[in-house]
């Protein structure tokens, strides 16, 4: 794993960019896959929300500051791509953003690339159904075991809302499990 210093830079340097643009890929694709896949849930779908974040974060990256770590960066940058495919797609489908979610969602059962089990399908519903912010607050949180600090980084947002979204998240989540038990 190169270190990020030194991956940025390299980025950033006309003679190295392709190299380290390689390397890049190489070393956060999974993680921001499943970042993406968390949001719009089908894989082909993220694999083309992750084909657009990489060439974002490509043609952007003169522009990046180190502010923030270079992950948090490209999270955030997935995370937007994520919910702009999601509200496009419900656009084109002439549908609300939360129906579109439903369609993904009824898909889900079938999709060969899911390997859960019904509770885990039942909580991705349940995630499904959060409004867009807390969704991802909760996503996240739990799944990608980020501190508040590190969500207020990405999400450009204060520690305590963060913390409110989040628990109001997990409150829905615990009531829509326990009226939908059928595990």
């Amino acid at each position: 794993m190169v270190e990020e210093r030194s991956l940025v830079l390299a980025l950033q340097s006309d003679s190295e960019r392709e190299k380290a643009f390689g390397i890049l890929v190489s070393q956060y694709k999974e993680r921001l896959y499943w970042q993406i896949r968390k949001i719009v849930l089908d894989h082909d779908d993220t694999d083309d929300v992750l084909q657009n974040t990489f060439i974002k974060v490509y043609r952007n990256i003169q522009s990046f500051k180190a502010d923030s770590k270079l992950y948090t960066w490209m999270y955030r940058i997935a995370t937007n791509e994520a919910i702009t495919f999601i509200n496009k797609k419900a656009k084109r489908a002439n549908i609300s953003s939360h129906e579109m979610k439903e369609v993904v969602l009824s898909k889900l059962e079938t999709d060969v690339y899911f390997e859960g089990e019904k509770i885990q399908l039942q909580l991705q519903k349940a995630i499904a159904l959060l409004p867009n912010k807390q969704q991802l607050i909760f996503n996240m949180k739990y799944f990608d075991d980020h501190t508040f600090e590190q969500l207020s980084d990405i999400l450009e947002t204060s520690v305590g809302g963060l913390k409110s979204s989040y628990h109001i998240a997990v409150r829905k989540i615990t009531t829509y499990l326990k009226n939908n038990e059928t595990f």
